[in-house]
């Protein structure tokens, strides 16, 4: 009804479920508003574990469904591959547009002050994790890391975020004695602030489409590591050129990277330079442009 009564030029649908019923909708209505589907997640890794018959339900309608599509808005290099994978579209109706996670606010927030004294000068380095406490964040991983960086190195972790998987975590950091080192504080206002005065970043994905946090612990200038997980963090640290990448799942290799970028880390202005494609006017523009909206 919205389409027939107010004939959008342009229709952009978030997520594989809302594409399915934008094209559905649009079908059925007989109005042709030029359709974009964005999709932010690497749908066959995020279904690696699911039940066959479950896989294949969520995955066999896309070849029929998304030819409905007019484009799709991949996030990453590796998010649109999956994509044609799954989907059969010719190439040229995938795009990929970077997140728009870069704005001129962020820097604002990256200076403003934090209260807890493990951020407060002259203290022992901190190594940060950002992120839901699911089971996809993998946190089990950076936490048995961190143990084995705290035998090589005095430090300290603190994982921001809220989710299920808490009093699972809090277990093991008591199993392997690190309560005095780790603090999980929960959801905060600023996690910008926290990252600014971080000595590492540590991603420890098991999948991923494009990890925003990633870039912007990147762009406020803070050396960062990651899992080598589908997808996005290859493409964001250029294939380990702006930071270690590590097989998903291995403690050991991440407390490795984790040492060697404590040792050796890279300049902040290099590392805010290496997420410049993933700033808000950049990201604006191809959305523009994927609409057909632009000169308007």
């Amino acid at each position: 009804r919205y389409l027939r009564q107010n004939r959008p030029d342009a229709l952009l649908a978030a997520k594989d479920r809302a594409i399915r019923t934008a094209a559905i909708a649009r079908k059925l209505c007989g109005e042709h508003p030029r359709l974009v589907g964005r999709l932010g997640t690497h749908l066959s890794a995020a279904l690696e574990h699911k039940p066959v018959l479950q896989r294949w339900v969520r995955t066999w309608p896309m070849r029929l469904i998304y030819k409905g599509v007019d484009c799709v808005v991949a996030n990453s290099e590796g998010v649109a591959a999956d994509t044609l994978r799954l989907t059969g579209l010719p190439a040229e109706r995938v795009v990929v547009v970077r997140n728009p996670v870069v704005t001129p606010a962020l820097d604002v927030l990256a200076r403003e002050p934090v209260m807890h004294p493990w951020f407060h000068s002259g203290e022992l380095p901190v190594v940060l994790g950002a992120g839901r406490l699911t089971v996809q964040k993998d946190f089990p991983t950076l936490i048995r890391a961190f143990a084995r960086v705290r035998v090589r190195r005095p430090c300290r972790l603190v994982i921001l975020g809220q989710g299920g998987l808490r009093s699972e975590l809090e277990g093991l950091v008591q199993s392997l004695g690190l309560g005095n080192d780790v603090w999980m504080p929960g959801h905060v206002t600023n996690p910008y602030a926290y990252m600014a005065k971080s000595a590492v970043f540590a991603l420890s994905s098991a999948w991923e489409g494009s990890p925003n946090v990633l870039t912007e612990a990147l762009a406020v200038g803070t050396p960062a590591v990651a899992t080598d997980c589908p997808s996005g963090p290859r493409e964001i640290l250029r294939g380990g050129e702006f930071g270690p990448l590590v097989p998903v799942g291995d403690d050991a290799a991440l407390a490795d990277a984790i040492v060697a970028t404590l040792e050796r880390p890279l300049p902040s202005p290099v590392l805010r330079q290496a997420v410049s494609e993933y700033s808000s006017h950049v990201s604006a523009r191809r959305y523009l442009e994927a609409l057909h909206l632009t000169g308007r």
